[in-house]
């Protein structure tokens, strides 16, 4: 998203801090004489919206250039500042901000100053609101994928050059500061997101926070239909990014914070009594070339990936569930996840197939997360092409092998800060053996090699329940947690 480029000489200039305020009076005087401390700050400009509770006398008292907006709207305040300010920097300011960081100014300038960023958005230490989390982002990674990584879309604190805002259109409702951002995405200018530490900021009641929803979806839809990317194809781009973002690794990572215990299962010849690749090749009359590259020792781990997923180039989406849904499931598969769960175990799925197979079968035995591969579509249709796992490339502690399922162990163990003792790992082929030989708790399920089986601490043959067995022996047991005797009571009547 972000055009990065080596510092620049430094251009010495003042800035022009631009606050739009309606009815501002309790924080306006403080945020104005904040902002003239600052070095960087040649003037402090308020545009008022025809306050009636003292803001413009208070601003002026402080030290602030006070005049009043041309329209009623935060939009229309903004605009009329490229007018009105005196300096070629501007950086907007809400009037209701509390805490802000002294090196507020200094930070939001230097990309500017420095030559490194055209269009600056802060974003600052604090859980982020609902409409963000809600609209602005499933909706961003929907038709603005190149927006998707800010934390804080909707945020008003900006930083860019007159030059540039005036290219821009200035909504005149809360899809403003959106509006801006995407249209500065069209200019093709460097956006950069700067960190300016912890702020308050008032929250607003829920209907108004349900306007404000309103108004960032139009503004997002409005320039999305500009773009050409409101059209069936463009939607299903967006689900083929979305389903390529989610086999990345720091979207598991949220979910290792809430446990103790992770289990890593395989999924082909362990949860599935089968493999989905020789399963789809049966039905798209592929075997003999798919064998030929299995059974290939010439081919390192990546390029046989890249090679069998192009055999399956024009095969529908619909094929590819369908397969999924109907290859068996292991005796005692269903049985096994939920008891590890029971147990306190996080429990992933980590395969070398793709992302639509697996999740069908991580929905089939209820498991919580899955690593794998992820087929590229073309409307409905596979182009051949294949985005790996980026949690099994990095990092790279498996020497042995360029693609390694040790690497996604690793990873997630250290995020979680999981024991050795605590990470069980389950797997039946060549491809698991490093994972196995790595996890404190391991099991070879129906081992496919001699290597297998040694690889791992145990050996479980025929039923994954006989797993569950196996780690009531082996695992030390949480303390049991007594409901207190009020809920005794209401149970037994």
């Amino acid at each position: 998203m972000v055009t990065r480029k080596k510092p620049g000489k430094r251009r010495s200039a003042k800035i022009s801090v631009v606050i739009p305020v309606l009815n501002e009076s309790r924080t306006v005087a403080q945020v104005v004489r904040f902002a003239k401390k600052s070095p960087l700050v040649g003037e402090v400009l308020i545009v008022d919206d025809g306050s009636i509770d003292g803001t413009p006398e208070l601003a002026t008292a402080a030290g602030a250039r006070v005049i009043t907006s041309s329209m009623l709207g935060k939009g229309a305040s903004m605009e009329d500042a490229l007018q009105a300010a005196r300096f070629e920097i501007l950086l907007f300011l809400d009037g209701d901000l509390r805490g802000l960081n002294r090196d507020l100014f200094r930070r939001m300038a230097a990309p500017l100053l420095n030559d490194e960023a055209d269009f600056v958005k802060a974003k600052f230490t604090r859980t982020a609101g609902r409409v963000t989390i809600l609209t602005a982002r499933p909706l961003l990674r929907t038709y603005f994928p190149e927006l998707a990584e800010l934390t804080q879309p909707l945020g008003g604190i900006v930083a860019a050059r007159r030059k540039l805002l005036r290219q821009l259109r200035f909504e005149n409702d809360y899809g403003v500061d959106i509006g801006l951002l995407i249209d500065a995405l069209s200019c093709r200018a460097r956006i950069f997101e700067v960190d300016i530490g912890s702020l308050k900021h008032d929250s607003k009641p829920l209907d108004q926070l349900g306007e404000m929803a309103t108004q960032v979806a139009r503004t997002i839809l409005e320039r999305a239909a500009e773009w050409g990317r409101l059209r069936v194809n463009s939607l299903r781009a967006a689900r083929q990014r979305d389903r390529i973002h989610r086999t990345e690794l720091h979207n598991s990572l949220h979910m290792l914070k809430q446990t103790s215990r992770l289990a890593l299962l395989d999924m082909d010849g362990t949860l599935l009594n089968g493999r989905f690749v020789l399963e789809l090749a049966t039905r798209t009359n592929c075997t003999d070339q798919l064998l030929g590259l299995l059974d290939n020792s010439k081919l390192d781990a990546t390029r046989r990936t890249r090679k069998i997923a192009a055999l399956f180039a024009g095969v529908t989406e619909k094929i590819i569930e369908q397969t999924a849904r109907n290859i068996p499931l292991m005796p005692g598969a269903v049985e096994m996840v939920v008891g590890l769960r029971k147990l306190g175990y996080l429990v992933g799925i980590v395969t070398d197939s793709y992302r639509i197979p697996a999740e069908i079968v991580r929905r089939r035995v209820f498991a919580d997360f899955v690593i794998s591969h992820s087929l590229k579509f073309r409307g409905e249709r596979a182009t051949g092409k294949i985005t790996l796992a980026p949690a099994m490339l990095t990092p790279k502690i498996c020497r042995e092998h360029n693609l390694c399922k040790l690497n996604v162990l690793h990873h997630l163990a250290q995020e979680a800060g999981v024991t050795a003792d605590r990470v069980l790992a389950v797997g039946d082929s060549d491809n698991d053996r490093c994972m196995l030989a790595a996890a404190g708790q391991s099991v070879a399920f129906n081992p496919k090699s001699s290597l297998v089986r040694e690889s791992a601490k145990h050996v479980v043959e025929g039923d994954l329940r006989k797993i569950l067995r196996l780690l009531g022996t082996t695992i030390p047991r949480e303390p049991e947690l007594r409901q207190p005797p009020y809920l005794d009571e209401v149970e037994n009547n």
